[in-house]
């Protein structure tokens, strides 16, 4: 028997994305979006509001950074959420955060989080949706396989759940995707 409940933002797994962008005067910032993620194949949309800080630069920039929060930085990724640089600009060394500067766009690439996809702002659609072009993605070795590729396992990238207010650990293979249903054929 299920239970039913009145609509809510409920969707699983819902990842962790930490925005990172330049302001005007290319002061790095970055803040936790839990309502984003692949548009088309190479292509990002993020639910951001007009107030946002991250907002602003993105339009002001024209690019940001998506990387994806992992288990070993949760403490990091929450507070990032959790405090606007519009009222704290300090906020990443608040957070013990540091940035390298993309090759790829006018934004910063958090350093403790792993993996990051480069984007060129495309547009802010009607809805005040913004959405981005990937134009790279990197990744530091230590979340590569022996194929060179990333290895989510080892990314341990997290989820939140938004039910229980938790971030969930992904990284566990539970099977092979494009193969495995080809056993009921």
């Amino acid at each position: 028997m299920r239970k039913h409940f009145e609509s809510n933002p409920w969707f699983f797994p819902l990842p962790v994305l930490i925005i990172g962008t330049y302001d005007e005067n290319g002061k790095a910032d970055a803040m936790n979006a839990a309502w984003g993620g692949l548009y088309d194949r190479d292509k990002v949309v993020l639910c951001l509001s007009a107030g946002h800080k991250t907002t602003k630069n993105i339009k002001a920039k024209g690019a940001f950074t998506v990387s994806f929060a992992d288990a070993a930085h949760v403490v990091e990724a929450d507070y990032v959420g959790l405090v606007s640089a519009n009222q704290e600009p300090d906020k990443l060394a608040k957070a013990g955060l540091h940035t390298t500067r993309s090759e790829a766009v006018d934004a910063p690439l958090i350093d403790e989080f792993p993996v990051a996809l480069e984007c060129r702002l495309l547009k802010v659609n009607e809805d005040g949706n913004i959405i981005g072009q990937i134009v790279s993605i990197s990744a530091d070795e230590t979340v590569l396989g022996a194929d060179g590729k990333i290895d989510a396992t080892k990314l341990q990238a997290i989820s939140f759940d938004p039910c229980g207010n938790t971030y969930v650990k992904m990284g566990e293979v539970v099977g092979k995707a494009f193969q495995d249903g080809g056993k009921l054929k």
